[in-house]
């Protein structure tokens, strides 16, 4: 049975458009898990081709083409160029960040020309190259099936069910991957928020050991909390960081979806206000906040005392 994976794997060619943090680091993963990758980026030095033309007429048929490009306008454009060069039984393959309902819109456009739309929640940040990444599917069952060696390279290694799920319909990936986002913003701002009363009160004289000692053995570790701690040990104090954190749209969705739903969702919306009051004043809770998306996702950071983003 492993070496029939194996062959599948071996046998799987994609196309890959968008070779940002993200999109980079999994071409080299899928590259490394025996996935035959042909990528292209707006940035030629990171591109394998030097257009989607020549992308598509590298790719064997039926074709492969995972979307990996900012949601919105951007994902929008490229949908519909690729509506008009893909061929009927191709697939596209959205891992990028788009909304739900935006999947359903995507696929309807491309069925009207025979091509098959998966979305697909990508969770891991700069840290999937190494760890892998949690995937959050949606589509129909068959086209998921078709993908399954692509989705089996990138995700991290042990039993399937752990990291992969094959959600829904379309817009169920996205949909989930949303949800895991709002579920992000509470949790950071649980820790956020710990690390500033620390940090405020006389007696505690090592917030940083504090952090550490929770790593193991406690109900609140996690990765997240192991974030957080290189954050403080690269910078004690979190003095070379603004408390200044943006908010890329999943934290929106996922409250606007709860008042849809009438699901009371008071922690994540709470996260998500605090975001908005880190752009008016400086608070070492959202400095935290900043801190650990930069460590997971790498993220832009605003630098203490100016408006310089990196």
């Amino acid at each position: 049975m492993r070496n029939q994976l194996r062959k599948e794997v071996d046998a799987m060619h994609i196309g890959l458009i968008g070779l940002g943090k993200m999109g980079f680091n999994m071409r080299q993963r899928l590259r490394d898990g025996g996935v035959t990758v042909t990528g292209f980026d707006r940035n030629p030095e990171k591109a394998d081709v030097a257009s989607v033309d020549e992308l598509i007429s590298a790719l064997p048929t039926p074709r492969v083409v995972w979307v990996m490009v900012p949601a919105g306008e951007i994902t929008d454009a490229l949908i519909r160029e690729l509506s008009e060069k893909l061929s009927p039984g191709d697939l596209v393959i959205d891992g990028g960040n788009s909304r739900f309902t935006e999947d359903q819109k995507h696929a309807a456009l491309l069925a009207e020309k025979g091509i098959r739309f998966v979305d697909c929640g990508v969770s891991g940040g700069v840290w999937g190259l190494q760890n892998g990444y949690g995937l959050m599917v949606g589509g129909s069952a068959e086209d998921v099936e078709s993908a399954m060696p692509v989705f089996d390279a990138l995700r991290p290694e042990g039993p399937r069910e752990d990291s992969f799920v094959h959600v829904g319909d379309v817009g169920a990936g996205h949909y989930a991957k949303m949800v895991h986002n709002g579920i992000e913003y509470g949790l950071m701002q649980a820790y956020a928020e710990g690390y500033e009363l620390l940090a405020a009160k006389d007696i505690i004289k090592d917030v940083t050991g504090t952090f550490r000692a929770w790593q193991k053995g406690t109900v609140v570790r996690s990765w997240l909390l192991d974030l957080a701690v290189n954050a403080l040990e690269e910078d004690p104090g979190l003095e070379k960081i603004a408390g200044w954190a943006d908010d890329s749209g999943e934290g929106r969705w996922t409250v606007e979806e709860a008042i849809a739903n009438s699901v009371p969702a008071p922690a994540i919306t709470a996260a998500l206000f605090a975001r908005f009051v880190s752009r008016q004043e400086d608070s070492p809770a959202m400095k935290m906040v900043a801190a650990l998306r930069n460590q997971f996702g790498g993220h832009a950071v605003k630098q203490a005392g100016t408006d310089a983003v990196q």
